[in-house]
């Protein structure tokens, strides 16, 4: 009863792509969420924005929606090279902030938005929603638990059709995406990180890729790196974007059994997926049932009911800006381990 008296937490959603009207729509559906002001770049998208949002403040400047005095947070939903610039402007204007991954395309950016949301006294959250899933979130609080005793090892490795281009083929073009490795791996990155958070940070990365692409070697559709955590343990992160559907597989290995997640779709954002997660060793096998289903727009529904959360009651999100910040970090990393084929100590790892 006292959650329904609260006034509504208001959203204006910063591009209008794909995956903003998926933002959208989810926050027009979240209770407790209100849906203010949505900007978009192109006619075609603001036209869009309107006919499907009739009552929502259109426009084709962000900075006209961030200078409103009405609006909570700020959801950043726009190709990766401007996420610092549209959190920075949302945070000097004093919003709270919710971004897409990555955070930045430099740990330098990154560093200013975690510092400007700490002066600012404003939520900063990565949109790195498995960590909201049942499956994926079922891993970390089997870990938590004890089910197999300290981790060692994990395993985090994706297996999918080749990337849609994004709107004006953003997502093809390495000024505007950063690096193929900040475009998806990074989820497994912080899953990996997420799981091993006992272990200490991490420490080192080696990595490798190759590309189908014989004029474009930057678009990396087969990567795999290793992450080198304080004590020892590591974790392996591994994609490749010439297969067909989209499948994903975490393993996590400690020292009294192995914790096995699985998810299958023709496709991350389908209603029919399959999935399944178990734990155990040698003949005793576990299988866990999940209360309920899971996959990206259920994971998407739940990071927008957080920020709600975060921004009522001073709660900390899931996926923090440092967390955010470190997985910007391990791609980068890799990404220049594989440039130079050493081993990238961390410490020297901050272009």
């Amino acid at each position: 009863m006292y959650e329904t008296m609260l006034p509504p937490v208001r959203f204006g959603v910063v591009g209008y792509g794909l995956f903003g009207r998926h933002h959208a729509a989810t926050i027009a559906a979240t209770p407790g969420a209100d849906l203010v002001a949505v900007s978009a770049k192109s006619a075609e998208s603001r036209a869009t924005a309107r006919d499907t949002h009739p009552d929502v403040d259109v426009y084709g400047d962000f900075l006209e929606l961030i200078a409103r005095d009405d609006i909570d947070i700020v959801d950043i939903v726009v190709p990766n090279h401007l996420h610092h610039a549209v959190g920075r402007a949302a945070l000097e204007a004093g919003k709270h902030v919710l971004i897409e991954k990555p955070m930045a395309l430099s740990v330098a950016d990154c560093n200013e938005l975690v510092e400007l949301g700490r002066r600012r006294g404003r939520v900063v959250a990565v949109n790195h929603e498995l960590r909201h899933s049942s499956l994926w979130g079922g891993v970390k609080r089997l870990i938590d638990e004890g089910a197999i005793g300290r981790p060692q090892h994990a395993l985090v490795e994706l297996s999918r059709f080749p990337y849609r281009q994004g709107s004006e083929g953003w997502r093809w073009d390495s000024a505007r995406v950063g690096d193929w490795i900040l475009e998806e791996p990074i989820h497994f990155f912080d899953l990996a990180r997420w799981y091993l958070s006992g272990c200490g940070e991490p420490v080192t990365v080696y990595a490798r890729a190759n590309s189908r692409h014989a004029e474009s070697p930057q678009l990396r559709d087969n990567f795999s790196a290793i992450v080198t955590h304080d004590d020892g343990a590591y974790a392996v992160v591994s994609q490749t974007l010439a297969a067909f559907e989209h499948h994903v597989t975490a393993k996590v290995a400690g020292e009294r059994g192995t914790i096995w997640a699985r998810w299958s779709a023709a496709d991350a954002r389908s209603d029919r997926p399959t999935f399944a997660l178990r734990w155990g060793l040698g003949d005793e096998v576990h299988d866990v049932a999940l209360d309920r289903p899971t996959g990206e727009l259920l994971e998407l529904a739940d990071q927008i009911a957080m920020m709600v959360d975060c921004v009522r009651h001073g709660t900390r999100p899931l996926c923090s800006s440092e967390d955010g910040r470190w997985s910007t970090r391990l791609c980068l990393a890799a990404a220049r381990s594989v440039e130079t084929g050493e081993v990238v100590q961390l410490g020297d790892a901050e272009p």
